[in-house]
């Protein structure tokens, strides 16, 4: 959709136009899943879809929430922006992010209306929802003038996210639609919050996001199950080795302590986690050296780690796979995102491109009834203003 279609819808649903337009991008994870909770290193992407915002400042007592992708809009006081809708709505997103500036002591003395419209599928496993929260925290500020950084509104959308939403994420997706780069990932440790921009030259590669238009559901429960394993771990672990997190550990150091795991479902989301930084940082390695072939074989194992110990694959993501892994030119496909759903990133070589989509789709529609998407990524720059 254009911009000038979005000023119009906003006209038309208020009866004046926007003062401004702001944009935050959806990501997608090379390497590096369901580490960043657990403390670990993660190397994401933001991509050039994502949530655009439009918003207008009033001298009404509420805020007005509406989205071109929804059929719920809201009216909220604004002495009711710090209390979550009932589970589901999905502006708890938005007065989620609000929430967090009214908890730093920030001031909002007045109404605002705000439109939302995003092309990031919804549950692709894209983020779609942090890209919502970026977008709103980065207008919020912008025309409150409220003064954050641009870090300090990762941290809140990811605050909101746990807070209104109820799901337990790490500060990967938050963190990729707020600080992304153009032609660039992210190498991120999620527990220190260091990270490097390192610029992604694919030479005769492309990167592919396949859709298995198999939606994941982040709050069904299963996610935040695997970090209540993961604390689990730690727990346990820490009998004989004080630890915070799992990302604490190296691969060396859990060899030695893997007998203080009681159960053997803990011990197997444990060692994906701990392997699972230990290919990341190799993977951000091979990369850097230009050696494609290696940092495919990594994906790989990834997808597989996810697959037999972390148990978040599903038929979808693992037949999504193995039909990419068929064709000639691939030399990396593994599943993206919180899993259960959602979406694969691949590594193809440029002149099989055609040929993958039209194969891997086959096959996917053959296996599963269900028609795939896919995308060519293009990796654009973090959460901005536009006009």
């Amino acid at each position: 959709m254009k911009i000038n279609n979005l000023k119009e819808s906003f006209q038309k649903k208020y009866g004046t136009y926007s003062e401004h337009i702001y944009f935050s991008p959806g990501r997608v994870n090379l390497i590096g899943e369901h580490t960043d909770y657990n403390g670990g290193v993660v190397f994401p992407c933001a991509l050039s879809f994502g949530t655009y915002c439009l918003i207008r400042k009033t001298n009404n007592p509420f805020f007005r929430f509406a989205s071109l992708n929804q059929e719920q809009e809201y009216q909220i006081p604004l002495d009711e922006l710090s209390i979550p809708l009932p589970k589901g709505n999905w502006t708890n997103y938005t007065i989620g992010v609000i929430a967090q500036f009214l908890k730093a002591g920030s001031k909002i003395n007045t109404g605002a209306d705000l439109l939302f419209w995003g092309d990031v599928p919804s549950g692709a496993g894209l983020s779609s929802s942090a890209s919502l929260e970026m977008a709103t925290a980065v207008a919020i500020n912008d025309i409150f003038q409220l003064g954050q950084n641009q870090l300090e509104l990762v941290k809140f959308s990811q605050k909101a996210e746990h807070e209104f939403a109820g799901v337990k994420c790490g500060i990967m997706d938050q963190f990729a639609s707020g600080m992304g780069q153009k032609n660039h990932a992210i190498y991120l440790d999620c527990d220190r919050l260091d990270y490097e921009h390192v610029p992604i030259e694919m030479h005769d590669h492309k990167i592919i996001i396949a859709n298995t238009n198999s939606p994941h559901s982040l709050d069904a429960g299963m996610y935040n199950q695997r970090v209540a394993e993961c604390e689990k771990a730690v727990q346990e672990l820490s009998a004989a080795k004080e630890i915070r997190n799992l990302g604490e550990i190296s691969l060396a150091q859990f060899d030695l302590l893997i007998k203080n795991i009681s159960e053997n479902t803990i011990l197997k989301r444990a060692r994906h986690v701990v392997k699972e930084i230990d290919r990341t940082m190799h993977a951000v390695k091979v990369l850097k050296e230009g050696n494609l072939d290696a940092f495919g074989k990594l994906m790989n194992e990834s997808h597989d780690s996810l697959r037999d110990d972390y148990e978040v694959t599903g038929m979808h993501l693992d037949t999504m796979v193995e039909a990419a892994r068929k064709v000639r030119g691939t030399i990396g496909a593994r599943m993206t995102g919180g899993g259960f759903g959602g979406s694969t990133v691949n590594l193809v070589k440029q002149e099989f491109v055609d040929q993958f989509i039209e194969d891997v789709g086959q096959e996917y529609l053959d296996k599963t009834g269900i028609k795939a998407q896919f995308y060519v990524a293009e990796i654009g720059d973090g959460g901005r203003r536009l006009e």
